[in-house]
């Protein structure tokens, strides 16, 4: 199952522990998924830049060495084990689209039917690569237009299109720009969850306790989104089925829960081809 990460903060600060140092960090998931690292932020004029391979994170030195140096209020990163597409830099994650980052784990069927869909809204050219995540991003995108801009709508809207017409196994979704940072867990077939790192008195820098990693976690106030909980914080809470959660520039948190239905043709993994039931192997494990 491909691994996500994703984290707003009040100041631009380094992602390290939470990419390289925490007991369970994106390099260490990476060793179960070695098919792509990316590493995606806003650079001081709020422009994305992006830096991926198809690498595992534990492997590649160039993640290492963006994971010490980059400082950034929004950053997503994202490990990949292939459902769809092959391990190629035009298949990893995250995307770049109308200046908005974008990463998913999950698979999407039917993509015949969502590519006639996005070829209808005209935006069939945004998508470079074979992945179902990439046609997603694509509707989402062409959403948000067609809602003069408001990412929460169109985010909605397109989740709402691939559950009335696609079949879906998951769909869980990190969308960021320079000031906020979205997240959606639909529906609850993989974990997603939040680590509300706000109140510094409350989450102060803190130095792990094991005696191998001497690493410190940033006090700046920040939200972290994961796929698992990557260190042994009690405030770690995982996102609920279709829930929506955006995090805005001054590190308010909206939550809207239920935001679709179920899926018209929720899949299982007896549904799924080899290659991508092998991609979610470790779906169906709640925690």
């Amino acid at each position: 199952m491909c691994r996500l990460f994703g984290m707003h903060s009040a100041a631009p600060v380094p992602a390290t522990f939470w990419l390289l140092d925490a007991p369970d960090s994106l390099a260490e998931q990476s060793r179960r998924n070695p098919d792509g690292t990316g590493l995606g932020y806003f650079d001081t004029a709020g422009r994305p830049v992006v830096d991926k391979q198809p690498l595992a994170a534990w492997e590649d030195a160039e993640f290492a060495r963006a994971a010490r140096e980059v400082t950034a209020t929004t950053v997503l990163a994202h490990v990949r084990y292939a459902s769809t597409g092959g391990p190629d830099a035009t298949n990893t994650h995250p995307f770049v689209q109308d200046g908005r980052l974008f990463a998913h784990n999950g698979v999407v069927e039917d993509l015949d039917v969502l590519d006639a869909r996005i070829a209808e809204l005209g935006v069939a050219d945004l998508v470079a690569g074979q992945t179902d995540s990439e046609r997603v991003f694509a509707l989402i995108t062409a959403s948000v237009r067609a809602r003069d801009g408001d990412v929460s709508a169109g985010l909605i809207d397109a989740v709402q299109w691939l559950a009335a017409n696609v079949g879906v196994f998951a769909l869980n979704i990190l969308l960021g720009t320079a000031t906020d940072l979205w997240a959606l867990r639909y529906p609850d077939t993989h974990d997603l969850f939040v680590l509300d790192r706000r109140d510094p008195a409350v989450h102060r820098s803190f130095e792990l306790r094991s005696s191998r990693i001497r690493a410190r976690a940033d006090d700046v106030p920040s939200v972290v989104f994961a796929t698992e909980r990557m260190d042994d914080d009690p405030g770690w809470r995982a996102l609920d089925d279709a829930e929506l959660v955006h995090v805005g520039p001054d590190l308010e948190i909206t939550s809207h829960t239920k935001v679709v239905g179920a899926p018209r043709h929720r899949l299982t993994m007896a549904d799924l081809g080899p290659v991508a039931a092998a991609s979610q192997s470790s779906a169906e494990q709640k925690g």
